[in-house]
């Protein structure tokens, strides 16, 4: 059992510091809400993998007012997206056409965006961070959710709160001490192997995959490395991968990019330069119980193609946040009943993102068939160009349409004060 003398009372539990917890947190504080997060970390200095921002994740940062710091800390601005094949660009979409401000993409480190949304959490009043810190239970009572049983350097303590966010990963130690059945979907024909090259001369500004023949290799300009590049394998196929010479690797990897080839030679000279991003869709059954909500990774989880995790995760907060809002302000846990809104309205953009990455998958990595693969990227040349295809990149790039962030119900709008749990 927690030591009493610790216990933490608060009015939401957020497990996980990454972008989903830390948004959501900023704004539920700004909000008069009593908030603290708990993340596992002690430290943001770790590796990322998400870090391409879409115009909707950026309007998001922009609007809580961590953007340009977290931009100038170092970043770079990719403004097209092509599909290229034997050389050739088969498909591409230039992001200047999309409307304004933020018709474009940014690669910025993920460190840059976590390290500015805490700087400004840690300004709100009502704002509590308990780094290093892991979940161990949750706390029930009366078949509702009523807090947290964390461990960190004092120990273990008892956070008592009238819900508790799951924001922990696509791995969520909150979803699975809930009992909430997740259901993966291996539907993706590949797993990605993900490294770095050292740059040279300018920064490029297209974020290319080169597709076709069952292969895929994906790369565009990261701050402050130089070049990221992911090179897809067979869905579970690493074993296999691992067990042939290294050299035949690299050797491919030269002729798929060329002009990397010296590079390539000097950086990537065995398996520990390399890591593994195992590859798969998912979603929670259940997003919010009495006392618990799910969001980000924990709820959903997504491929890398169109670079949307960090996007939606960001977005999942803005959405939840009036949400939880309403609900506080009713006594008790909050309700899944007060979240069904946020939740239904929520599950139907996951739903048609998921669809389209599917699809993405099958044209980018193409077939073996010759044949089949001129056929598919024909077909995905004259998608793009009609209002079907502008839609579905509106829907990549800016979401949610609708997701706004509610500064109506902040705080300093509205003349409320902390929450008081019950």
């Amino acid at each position: 059992m927690a030591d009493r003398d610790s216990d933490v009372l608060t009015d939401v539990c957020v497990i996980g510091g990454g972008p989903a917890g830390l948004a959501l947190a900023l704004l539920l504080a700004r909000s008069g809400v009593d908030v603290t997060v708990v993340e596992k970390s002690s430290s943001f200095d770790r590796a990322y993998r998400g870090e391409i921002l879409q115009p909707g994740g950026l309007a998001v940062l922009n609007e809580l007012g961590v953007l340009a710091a977290a931009r100038n800390r170092g970043s770079h601005v990719h403004d097209r997206f092509q599909l290229v094949n034997k050389g050739k660009a088969v498909l591409g979409v230039d992001y200047r056409d999309l409307p304004g401000p933020y018709n474009y993409m940014l690669s910025v480190p993920q460190q840059y965006i976590l390290e500015e949304l805490l700087a400004a959490c840690r300004r709100e009043p009502t704002f509590r961070y308990l780094a290093g810190t892991r979940i161990t239970d949750l706390v029930r009572d009366d078949g509702a959710v009523r807090g947290a049983v964390v461990s960190g350097p004092r120990g273990h303590r008892t956070i008592r709160s009238r819900c508790v966010v799951g924001a922990d990963g696509r791995y969520s130690k909150t979803r699975q001490l809930s009992g909430i059945p997740y259901d993966r979907r291996d539907v993706f024909t590949f797993d990605l192997l993900w490294f770095k090259l050292p740059a040279a001369g300018e920064a490029v500004r297209d974020v290319t995959i080169r597709g076709g023949g069952g292969r895929m290799l994906l790369s565009y300009s990261s701050y402050p490395e130089g070049i990221q590049l992911g090179w897809a394998l067979p869905h579970g196929g690493y074993r296999q991968f691992a067990a042939r010479p290294f050299t035949e690797f690299r050797d491919q990897l030269c002729q798929a990019v060329p002009e990397y080839a010296g590079r390539v030679y000097e950086k990537v000279r065995g398996l520990t330069d390399l890591s593994l991003l195992d590859v798969f869709a998912g979603t929670a059954r259940e997003w919010a119980r009495d006392g618990l909500l799910l969001i980000g990774d924990a709820a959903h989880t997504h491929s890398p193609l169109g670079a949307q995790g960090l996007n939606l995760a960001l977005q999942d907060a803005v959405l939840a946040h009036p949400a939880l809002v309403a609900a506080l302000r009713k006594p008790g846990p909050v309700a899944a009943a007060a979240l069904a809104g946020y939740t239904t309205a929520r599950g139907a953009d996951i739903k048609k993102v998921l669809k389209f990455q599917h699809l993405q998958a099958k044209g980018m990595l193409g077939s073996r068939s010759r044949a089949l693969e001129v056929g598919r990227q024909a077909v995905a040349s004259i998608v793009h160009r009609t209002p079907i295809g502008h839609k579905l990149t509106r829907m990549v790039a800016f979401g949610n349409p609708r997701c706004r962030v509610r500064t109506d119900l902040y705080a300093t709008a509205t003349g409320t004060g902390p929450a008081t749990p019950n």
